[in-house]
């Protein structure tokens, strides 16, 4: 079968995500699937040489493997060699720990193309969030391993409030003198981050970080190290042009890509149309049970992203000048914050108009998450003045009921 072959509707997913395994040699305190241990059930080495098939059948060009660390998974240069003799592209994110030289070079012969090691910050806010003193000189060697063995090499950060601070030495000690890209996404509170408000940027903090970006990415263009900005970073504020561009000259936010050109695959089969999105209300199907395909057409879930319009926006977004072409940004990233889709104050465009009021939005958890991988808790969002104090965050505010909204 012609593997550029689309599904029933004329779509394909170039890109496909896979949770190799939960198992992890961290338990950072930000980890959206609170990793560390394997899921019950994970897919076994043949299993998952079945899924690989099914996802060349599907007519994706390029699968990143991750976990957990999926180097744990037993299986993993087996799925690697799959995947790269079906003329699939591999990609692998690490967070580095166990990146030895061996491993790195078994990457290799593997036929890995590139890995990206995360690293949010430099060493003090780094072994912060990863709750492992020394899990940043670790990172900085997995780096350094990956390209003695012939792999290029790139870093993903979580931009919070943690790490913010260190985004300009983070790029001159670490990314400019070993790394092809950096990938910057926003914290945003699903799994181990919904535990820790604390840590979270507030909306009004987009007007420093995009600025800041926008340096970076110029600053990167110069060392020959392309920002990658993630999809929940934006939307049409003024600086979008320059720092999506660096994807692609011309490029813009254009809606969630969930279940459209990307595809989320977890360690025990569940299917998604993104591995960013909380599971409870997006895992469509089992490839246990259903062919990849079939869900990839068929499920309601996975198709979501991609079938709606405006019908679901609500708040600032529903009225807003970029609703058709934005439908309120990351699906995911507006998921966790108030329990269902199409309102995200995570937007340059809304703080400068807000701004322009005299006004700004802030955060306030009012229900924690459960403790289950990808799962989220519930915020309520205070419009006030922009020269207002913030005051203290934490779990659950005095004064403010612990409560959920609906799951949609």
């Amino acid at each position: 079968m012609d593997r550029l072959s689309a599904s029933l509707d004329g779509t394909r997913p170039a890109y496909v995500v896979w949770e190799l395994t939960l198992r992890c040699d961290l338990a950072c305190g930000h980890c959206g699937s609170r990793a560390g241990r394997p899921r019950e059930r994970e897919l076994s080495v043949a299993e998952a040489l079945e899924v690989a098939a099914q996802i060349a059948d599907l007519g994706a060009r390029e699968v990143t493997l991750m976990g957990g660390e999926a180097y744990l998974h037993e299986g993993w240069t087996d799925i690697v060699r799959a995947l790269r003799g079906a003329g699939l592209a591999v990609t692998m994110t690490t967070a580095g720990r166990g990146m030895t030289p061996e491993r790195a070079r078994l990457a290799a012969d593997a036929g890995v193309q590139s890995v990206s090691v995360s690293i949010d910050g430099l060493q003090p806010a780094h072994d912060t969030l990863r709750r492992v003193p020394g899990a940043f000189d670790s990172g900085v060697r997995a780096l350094d391993n990956l390209r003695e063995a012939g792999v290029p090499v790139c870093v993903n950060t979580q931009i919070n409030r943690l790490s913010l601070p260190d985004l300009d030495g983070l790029f001159d000690t670490v990314i400019a003198p070993r790394c092809h890209a950096w990938q910057v996404q926003l914290t945003f509170p699903m799994g181990g981050a919904a535990d820790h408000p604390e840590w979270l940027l507030q909306p009004y903090d987009l007007l420093t970080v995009m600025p800041k970006l926008a340096d970076l990415t110029e600053r990167g263009r110069a060392r020959g190290v392309r920002l990658w900005p993630g999809n929940n970073v934006g939307y049409f504020g003024p600086l979008e042009g320059l720092i999506r561009g660096s994807i692609r000259p011309g490029a813009y936010h254009s809606g969630c890509r969930a279940g459209r050109d990307i595809l989320g695959i977890e360690s025990d089969g569940g299917v998604k149309g993104c591995l960013s999105m909380t599971s409870g209300a997006y895992v469509g199907g089992n490839v246990r049970e259903t062919s990849l395909r079939a869900l990839y057409d068929g499920s309601p879930r996975v198709r979501y992203a991609r079938e709606r319009g405006t019908s679901d926006l609500w708040g600032f977004c529903a009225d807003c000048y970029y609703a058709e072409d934005c439908r309120a940004g990351c699906l995911g990233s507006s998921h966790v914050l108030f329990g269902r889709p199409g309102n995200n104050p995570y937007c340059h465009h809304r703080a400068l108009e807000l701004q322009k009021k005299g006004l700004r939005e802030r955060l306030v958890p009012l229900s924690l998450a459960p403790g289950r991988p990808f799962d989220h808790g519930v915020f309520d969002l205070v419009l006030e003045p922009f020269d207002s104090a913030e005051p203290p965050l934490s779990p659950n505010p005095a004064g403010s009921p612990l409560r959920c909204l609906p799951v949609v």
